[in-house]
């Protein structure tokens, strides 16, 4: 959001069919779409790719060989199930700058559960 409000040309990869579940997260809406959603995706362009699939795989790649920075919020060990290693970004696009989010880390007991939630809260174990 905020490389977009800067004016770097952002794409956003979504799933295919219904995109970001985000989309419907309303009222209020504009048109078909949640606010929510809008807001926090204002200034980006939007692209769905089946990411399991070849096709999409390779699409991905293109994008990532020119792009200056991927920012990935997939659960942990997701892009690399789908090729994107540390070893193939050091191959094929050594120059991207990689940020990964997640809602626990890359690494404990929660490393692999997924977030979706925009606020963070303190686990109590």
């Amino acid at each position: 959001m905020m490389l977009g409000d800067m004016g770097a040309d952002v794409i956003k990869v979504e799933p295919p069919g219904a995109g970001d579940d985000t989309r419907k997260w309303g009222p209020p809406f504009v048109g078909n779409e949640a606010a929510y959603f809008l807001g926090l995706n204002r200034n980006k362009r939007s692209l769905t790719l089946n990411l399991a699939a070849p096709p999409g795989q390779e699409i991905l790649a293109a994008l990532i060989r020119k792009s200056d920075v991927l920012v990935e919020n997939f659960k942990v060990g997701t892009l690399e199930k789908w090729g994107f290693s540390n070893a193939w970004l050091e191959a094929h696009a050594p120059r991207v700058i990689r940020c990964s989010i997640t809602g626990y880390g890359a690494n404990g007991p929660k490393a692999g559960c997924r977030v979706t939630t925009p606020s963070c809260r303190r686990s109590r174990a």
